[in-house]
């Protein structure tokens, strides 16, 4: 090959890329989003996480949804109300304070308390439970598992297995919603992080059944009810409830529990 058609050869080529380049500015320019600076300005407070705890594919997606007006300043459950002051500043609004939430988990089963139907052995996973019988090894149909999907799903290490059941660090705990996702029973709730008083079973067998699977189960005896003065707790479906917005945390429930199922 002659150096004259090397030479051309490579002027086409070039002279090509300089077209295609000049043509993809051109259509960059013309079809390019705007990015409202006040997103980028949130997305640099934000704690960068990417967990979803807001509701929105990582924050990114909830800054965006900030600066559109589709959600509150204090979205974040990560960085909590801090971090909703400064997104306030930057979107001019007042950021209102929210209490701070943690995630619990409505069971004491350990394994000193929880009787088992067999000895398990295999895959430990929660969601795995649902095709083994009687859906896991423990008598409690509502009970922790204790195999650690939640432990696995939270992204800030909040969560541990202690003695077969799952125990939340409320210190650790950023409220992101992983974990109450993870769990195939239900049993992971947010609850105020200044609580003191909550019920650590999710069981709607009756009496006899609760005692027959669990030394440490609510046997719906309503001695709860009766003995608070402020209409904070009530037995719906076999198991008490605390109203929190009622609660004023007096412990007289915990006390005349015959179960110590109220932590």
């Amino acid at each position: 090959m002659s150096v004259s058609a090397i030479i051309i050869s490579g002027l086409a080529v070039g002279g090509t890329g300089i077209l295609i380049g000049f043509i993809l500015g051109i259509f960059g320019e013309k079809f390019k989003v705007e990015v409202d600076e006040r997103e980028e300005a949130i997305l640099e407070v934000l704690p960068g996480n990417n967990c979803g705890g807001c509701g929105y594919a990582g924050c990114s997606g909830l800054a965006a949804a900030i600066v559109k007006g589709e959600a509150p300043v204090g979205q974040c459950p990560v960085g909590g109300s801090p971090v909703a002051e400064k997104i306030g500043k930057i979107m001019g609004v007042e950021a209102s304070e929210s209490a701070r939430q943690v995630a619990f988990v409505k069971c004491a089963g350990n394994c000193e308390k929880a009787r088992k139907d067999y000895v398990y052995t295999g895959v430990e996973d929660c969601a795995a439970m649902a095709y083994v019988p009687n859906g896991g090894p423990k008598s409690c149909n509502y009970g922790c598992l204790g195999f650690g999907s939640c432990v696995k799903a939270c992204p800030f290490g909040a969560i541990q297995i202690i003695d077969g059941i799952a125990v939340v660090d409320k210190e650790l705990c950023k409220a992101c919603g992983k974990c109450i996702a993870a769990c195939p029973k239900e049993l992971i709730e947010f609850v105020p992080y200044e609580g003191k008083h909550f019920v650590q079973c999710s069981s709607h067998d009756k009496g006899k059944k609760v005692m027959d699977a669990c030394a440490e189960g609510c046997i719906a005896c309503r001695l709860c009810e009766k003995t608070c003065e402020h209409d904070a707790i009530h037995v719906e479906d076999n198991v008490a409830h605390i109203n929190k917005d009622l609660c004023v945390e007096c412990g007289a429930c915990a006390t005349k529990c015959p179960k110590h199922v109220i932590l």
